[in-house]
Parts: structure tokens; sequence; C-alpha cells
């Protein structure tokens, strides 16, 4: 099954675009890499909840804001490439959590967004990551995402 319809298959719908909120762009590519720019976990621009995991934000929130934030990376990425039957594998992943002072569990929150990828592309999606725990974030949200992805060649889709 493609990605697209896999996407369609699990009830998920990918927004649009989330805007930069900074002077970058939302990615770049250089060869066959896709290079995904910090995304957060906001929908229409508002951001889902706020506030820092093992405080305001429980780490089950925390980990539903990572699946939010992850399929705005994932509609980055289909702008970026026309679609996300593009995608070869996802080569790795950094997610900084905004946490508590003593909250260890950084890996677990991002996991909402690698189980989300792994769901869409299988063991394409499996991926190289570094979860990171981190004061603050954009906007007072509690996750941050960025991805680098590797793209088939235009004229092919991958399953």
């Amino acid at each position: 099954m493609s990605a697209e319809r896999r996407v369609e298959a699990l009830g998920l719908t990918l927004p649009e675009p989330p805007r930069p909120l900074a002077a970058y762009v939302p990615s770049v590519r250089a060869g066959d890499l896709l290079f995904v720019s910090g995304v957060i976990p906001v929908r229409a621009g508002q951001p889902v909840c706020r506030g820092v995991v093992g405080g305001e934000v429980s780490g089950e929130e925390g980990y539903e804001a990572a699946r939010v934030a992850v399929l705005n990376a994932l509609a980055v990425i289909r702008h970026a490439a026309g679609s996300l039957d593009r995608v070869r594998r996802i080569v790795r992943m950094t997610g900084y959590v905004a946490s508590r002072e003593g909250f260890v569990d950084q890996p677990a929150v991002i996991n909402g967004a690698s189980d989300v990828l792994v769901e869409i592309f299988g063991e394409a999606g499996r991926h190289a990551r570094v979860a990171v725990g981190v004061a603050a974030l954009p906007m007072g949200v509690p996750v941050e995402l960025e991805l680098i992805v590797q793209l088939l060649p235009e004229d092919s889709q991958a399953r």
C-alpha cells in the first residue's frame, strides 16, 4: 500500500504545511535528501497545547503533541516532494521536548512521532533519532521536530 493510501487508511489528515515563524524556509532539498525545518504541534496556526512536559503537560499529552507535529512535518514533505509516495526512507528525526527539571522521558514523548512514521512508511519509517530535553520552545509548545528524509527520483514512487 502506498504511503498516501496508508495515511487515508489510518484516518489521518495532513494539514496545510505550517508557515515558518521566522526567517527560514520549511524545507531544503540537497540531492535526494530533504531537510525539514523545525515543526511544532499547531493546528490552523495555534498550538494544540502549551507548557513543559512533566509540568503543565503530561507525558501522554506530549506524545499526542508529537503526533500532531509529525503530521505537520509530513505536510511539508508532501508539499516539497509532491507526494509522500516519493519518500524512500525517513533518515533521521530530532525531537526537542520542553521539559520540567528532572523530567527524563523525552524518548517516550517523541515516540508519538516515531510511531506515526512507522505506521505510514513501515520499515522505511524507522529512523535514527535524538530526543532532547530543553527549557522552552517557540510559542510555548512542548515539542518541536526536525527531519531528514531520503526521496526517490521524481519519475518513480515507492510501494
